[in-house]
């Protein structure tokens, strides 16, 4: 089974909440996908090459875009690892490249960016179903690996770029690699994953408006959903009691569902994406002791109308977790007005993300620019 986004989880109540929402790619019109004034255009005032590296212990090749700001030169790097659901380079979704997008002002401003396809999509090779964010972690270790076999990089001064779930593969990365100069976390969660959900689908629920006793109603038939799934280590098993679970509870998802979405297709798409390896174990994953263990210098964005990621607590879990360690390079910024792309937003609900001509906030490129520069002198 194909993995589905976060950003496709938030049509259907019991899984999906504020990480993602279903979308029916045929609402987005050739005009509104187009409309994205910052993807840029060639010719490009720097250098760029299309390479594939090797994770060796998964056996697989990866490819991607390696952007230089010259064709010589020694120069600091940063490997951008992507969000959840299957995503190619640039991180393209409803119409946006938000990773071309950060590469060009990144490498415009004298940082080389490294970003890839996800294993078993576009050109990488391998299994993307079956694959964890364990796995992920993996193939952005390599891609460290790779950077420092290139002459034009600096191999002192490789960081790592998360967004969402990428913001909990790159602290697994720096826990246990020297190799890690710096860490930008977009958008990270730092509290427990199941904790996370529930938080994301009380926010979502109010922002949309739905009635308080739906809201609570409904948060608590998920977190029971999400309790088989924690205590589930069997697939056959797991499935069989979401099923149960969810047959059971069926006017749960009436209010949720998406408009073109039967009950049996929510009920059905509800049980496959929750019984997937990769939804079991980030459901049971602690992002705090890995960003306890990453000493390098850290910095933490989120944006104030963030519901996905909502900024007070994950930047709170953040400060608890370097604080800890005694990491004291840290910097932690809640950009006003953004929403979980880092888009210029009203509200931050996910039904703005595609009417939304900016793919990435300015205010955040800079933030992250300046900053890599400063850590880099």
């Amino acid at each position: 089974m194909k993995k589905v986004s976060l950003l496709e989880w938030a049509a259907v109540v019991l899984t999906i909440t504020a990480f993602v929402f279903f979308l029916d790619r045929s609402v987005l019109s050739k005009e509104t996908v187009n409309l994205r004034p910052q993807e840029p255009k060639p010719p490009f005032p720097y250098y760029q090459e299309n390479v594939s590296f090797e994770n060796p212990g998964a056996r697989i090749k990866l490819a991607g875009t390696l952007t230089l700001p010259a064709r010589e030169g020694k120069f600091p790097a940063v490997v951008l690892i992507s969000g959840s659901g299957q995503q190619n380079r640039d991180e393209e979704i409803l119409g946006h490249k938000p990773f071309l997008v950060i590469a060009d002002y990144l490498t415009r401003h004298g940082i080389a960016v490294l970003r890839f396809d996800d294993r078993g999509t576009h050109q990488s090779q391998g299994n993307f179903a079956t694959a964890t964010s364990e796995d992920f972690s993996t193939d952005a270790e390599s891609a460290v690996a790779y950077l420092k076999t290139r002459k034009e990089i600096n191999a002192l001064q490789i960081g790592l770029a998360g967004h969402s779930e990428g913001g909990i593969v790159a602290p697994m990365v720096t826990a246990r690699s020297g190799d890690v100069a710096f860490m930008i976390l977009l958008a990270a969660p730092a509290v427990q994953l199941d904790t996370l959900l529930l938080l994301q689908q009380v926010t979502l629920y109010r922002i949309l408006k739905f009635p308080e006793a739906e809201i609570q109603r409904s948060r608590k038939i998920l977190a029971g959903a999400l309790a088989i799934v924690k205590s589930s280590t069997h697939p056959a098993t797991l499935r069989s009691k979401l099923t149960s679970y969810i047959r059971a509870n069926p006017d749960s998802l009436s209010v949720f569902a998406a408009p073109h979405m039967t009950m049996e297709q929510a009920q059905n798409l509800t049980i496959n994406l929750l019984a997937t390896p990769w939804s079991r174990y980030l459901l049971t994953y602690n992002p705090l002791p890995a960003l306890e263990k990453s000493t390098c210098p850290i910095l933490a964005l989120n944006g104030e109308k963030d519901y996905q990621v909502p900024p007070r607590e994950n930047l709170a879990g953040i400060a608890t977790a370097t604080q800890k360690s005694g990491n004291k390079n840290v910097k932690l910024v809640q950009l006003a007005g953004l929403n979980h792309l880092f888009q210029e937003c009203k509200t931050g609900s996910s039904d703005e993300y595609q009417r939304i001509t900016q793919t990435f906030s300015p205010a955040a490129l800079k933030e992250m620019s300046d900053w890599i520069i400063q850590i880099a002198r």
